[in-house]
């Protein structure tokens, strides 16, 4: 028999403690995710004080000596005061992050909560534990003047906290996701467990075996209503692991505790228990902030994107008007150089030419800003035909020729006999591809000559563009190809260069199926660009 009743407390200390554990955790986990939130706040309270109370409430009915039993019950009229306190100002401040308290709570309300509450550890609730029944179970207590008290005050918070949640409940009916209903039914199945067992079974079937179970009672209640707390971002997978985790190690001393009859080893395993629960705190506030940082730059990249969708809508529209405008001029120049609105004097001819040259700078430039913000975007069409490579290499270096005599520059071109047929996007190559090569051996190349080469070889079609210029140092090797990217001395050589015209050659060359590199020996020592489009 004794065994027996060792077991069933062993037992019952075990469930009620492994509740406890794991409602101490959900609090702090629901707390530490926003700490600066009353509602929160208010949860926090009302799982400790519900722990605390559940704790009491089953100690007392595995006690029988009659002053240990007296301040037990005085113990948990304590907790329960508070417990319906906490109860009443949660249901008060849910689903608020802030707001204020009535002046009717904080000088009326919360201090008569606190009278009432110290009352209940002195005689005027409870003044002596008169008989126990045979099962040990307390059944006669004097009670004092104080006990009217506390019942009014716990009345009035509970059956308020209930009409507070069925008005914000109603009021809210028929909203999308309607925080209420999660912790009405939680409050409604707790309630109800508490009626069946610790007063249907007591009074009607003389079983009070579970009425010290409180604790299993308050779960329902507790788990659906941090559920409806967090309802707006379901509580982070990790932080429910790192919660349940904690409660396993600290359900796991307790067992070896509870069968434990050494007091050294007594003393010792309780200090690891209250050591499991501090350090596990501790990593759920770390887990916690963890989420929220994540949470935050998750937030910043999406405020980051949209900002950056802004400025390459904004930088597009202005783009599309400096295009036009400059294209307005290009054409008045153009008319003006070619005669006609009739013939010009010689320095006013040089001047239009100028003129004209700068305009169509300015066009191209602003045409591969917006080329590049398409490509990026995705809007760029990809026209597929069959032409022949070797002649828009031939026509792209017959181009450039004016540019590289005026500097000096030797100017060739080199290809066998073969076929250089292929199938892409004929003036997409022809723009982007082989004349920006061409062109920026040109701009970057003092003096000297270059080569433009076109072969066959290994099952691909090679195009290299090879310069005698100001070579490419480690350093600028990693800008080119990138998004606006510069060389440490390309602007200050070619004041018009955008940085977006190896970035646009990447993108169409890659989008072809081909690659694009760039090799060179150092600065000073000249450069060689080389495609290469599967044939």
């Amino acid at each position: 028999m004794d065994g027996t009743l060792a077991i069933g407390l062993n037992a019952g200390l075990l469930s009620v403690s492994a509740v406890a554990a794991l409602l101490i955790s959900m609090g702090f986990v629901v707390f530490l995710s926003d700490m600066e939130s009353l509602t929160h706040r208010s949860f926090l309270a009302l799982t400790g004080t519900s722990v605390i109370w559940s704790v009491f409430n089953y100690a007392i009915y595995k006690s029988s000596d009659p002053t240990i039993v007296l301040w037990l019950l005085r113990f948990i009229m304590f907790a329960a005061t508070w417990f319906a306190c906490a109860l009443f100002t949660f249901f008060y401040v849910f689903p608020n992050r802030q707001k204020m308290l009535p002046t009717w709570y904080r000088f009326i309300l919360f201090p008569s909560t606190t009278v009432v509450a110290l009352l209940t550890l002195t005689p005027l609730v409870f003044r002596t534990v008169n008989s126990f029944s045979a099962s040990g179970e307390v059944q006669q207590v004097t009670n004092g003047p104080g006990i009217f008290l506390f019942g009014v005050l716990v009345f009035i918070l509970d059956f308020g906290a209930i009409f507070l949640l069925a008005r914000k409940t109603i009021r809210a009916r028929g909203a999308a996701g309607n925080p209420y209903y999660p912790i009405l039914i939680g409050t409604i199945t707790t309630i109800s467990l508490i009626i069946i067992f610790s007063f249907i079974f007591p009074a009607f079937f003389g079983n009070s075996t579970l009425v010290a179970y409180g604790t299993l009672f308050l779960l329902p209640f507790i788990g659906l209503t941090a559920y409806a707390i967090d309802r707006g971002h379901v509580l982070n997978v990790k932080e429910i692991g790192v919660a349940l985790l904690v409660s396993a190690l600290a359900i796991a001393t307790l067992v070896e505790l509870i069968f434990t009859t050494d007091p050294t080893l007594i003393l010792f395993r309780i200090s690891l228990f209250i050591l499991i629960l501090l350090v596990g705190l501790l990593l759920i506030r770390g887990v916690v902030r963890e989420v929220k940082q994540r949470e935050k730059i998750e937030e910043l990249a999406k405020e980051l994107e949209a900002t950056n969708a802004r400025q390459e809508g904004l930088i597009h529209f202005i783009g599309h008007e400096v295009k036009g405008s400059l294209t307005k001029d290009e054409g008045a120049f153009a008319a003006l150089a070619d005669g006609d609105f009739g013939q010009l004097q010689d320095g006013m001819k040089t001047f239009i030419e100028r003129a004209l040259a700068e305009s169509r700078q300015g066009v191209n430039a602003v045409t591969n800003i917006l080329t590049a913000s398409n490509l990026k975007k995705g809007t760029v069409t990809h026209v597929k035909e069959p032409f022949d490579l070797k002649a828009l290499v031939v026509e792209a270096v017959e181009k450039a020729k004016p540019a590289a005599e005026k500097k000096g520059l030797t100017l060739s071109f080199i290809a066998d006999d073969a076929s250089y047929q292929m199938t892409g996007d004929k003036a997409q190559i022809e723009d982007h591809v082989l004349r920006n090569l061409i062109d920026n051996a040109v701009n970057y190349t003092p003096s000297g000559s270059i080569d433009v080469l076109l072969k066959k070889e290994n099952g691909k079609i090679i195009f290299s563009v090879k310069d005698t210029g100001i070579g490419i140092t480690e350093e600028d090797k990693r800008q080119l190809f990138t998004e606006g990217g510069h060389g440490k001395e390309s602007q200050t050589i070619n004041v018009h260069s955008t940085g977006y015209g190896l970035y646009i050659a990447k993108q169409i060359v890659e989008a072809e199926g081909g690659t694009i590199r760039a090799e060179s020996l150092g600065a000073g020592k000249g450069s060689t660009f080389v495609v290469e489009f599967p044939i």
